[in-house]
């Protein structure tokens, strides 16, 4: 199924490139758009996970930087039967983490600044199970690529404001454009990933650290400093972090994919009474 979204996330791609630059510039501009799109295409496939990394000001870790972490998630990896992921860092102070990649054996798991000074041992833990647990259940590729592809739509909208043409289009069709290319990108993400996700890896996070209740505090803790603190993000990226790390309202609330945090912490304390 996510190789059928995947495929369907490009093909999307690909038209409403196609079809802004056939606007503005005729045929010839469409001919160069579709060869410019295969391009892309290919590089975010091959490339999504460095740009997210990029989009989260993050930065990969050798294992004499941040041994602790690094062999947290060596111990966690292996408690899921996971290739050891890349292992990065984001100096973000607000608490969050994320995984990139497009499968298990060309994955990063990254944390923030924030989350290492308010996370406990065992909060970090079941955040990193969570993550992993979304290397195990394969959901980053689509995740990637939706937020390559999802910022590349908005990046195109303001080029269609700015180059419109000599016929001067491009100032209010432009204009246009933005109003609406911008919620179609966070449409595509909204079709892409699923909320039913990040329960899933809730629950499969909580078996892989055995900490149910350390993942649970942990969600309150980061949406708690997430609201206090809003991270500065392409809101296109926001989806892949554990918790929402945008202000509610406003753009940011078009890209809002993430389950309300008191139903999963509802959810993870369920889990922790049954016994894992």
């Amino acid at each position: 199924m996510n190789y059928i979204k995947t495929f369907g996330l490009m093909a999307l791609m690909t038209a409403l490139f196609v079809a802004i630059a056939g606007w503005f510039g005729g045929r010839s501009a469409m001919i160069i758009a579709l060869a410019f799109a295969a391009v892309f295409n290919f590089g975010a496939y091959w490339f999504s996970d460095r740009a997210v990394l990029r989009m989260y000001k993050a930065r990969p870790l050798a294992r004499h930087e941040a041994p602790g972490l690094y062999d947290m998630v060596d111990d966690l990896r292996q408690r899921a039967g996971l290739p050891m992921p890349a292992v990065a860092i984001s100096a973000s102070p607000q608490p969050n983490a994320f995984a990139t990649g497009r499968d298990p054996a060309h994955a990063a798991v990254c944390v923030t600044q924030g989350m290492l000074q308010v996370a406990s041992a065992d909060e970090l833990a079941g955040v990193l199970g969570h993550e992993l647990a979304h290397i195990k259940n394969r959901d980053m590729l689509i995740g990637t690529l939706a937020a390559t592809l999802a910022a590349a739509v908005v990046m195109l909208s303001r080029l269609g404001f700015w180059f419109g043409g000599d016929d001067n289009r491009g100032g209010l069709v432009g204009g246009l454009l933005m109003l609406i290319l911008a919620p179609v990108a966070a449409m595509l993400i909204q079709m892409a990933i699923s909320r039913a996700g990040e329960y899933r890896a809730d629950r499969l996070g909580a078996e892989i650290s055995g900490q149910p209740h350390a993942l649970a505090s942990a969600l309150k803790k980061l949406e708690a400093e997430a609201r206090r603190q809003p991270m500065d993000l392409n809101p296109s990226a926001a989806h892949l972090a554990i918790v929402n790390p945008l202000r509610a309202g406003g753009m940011s609330g078009l890209f809002r994919t993430h389950p309300p945090t008191e139903e999963r912490v509802r959810r993870l304390e369920e889990i922790a009474r049954r016994g894992i």
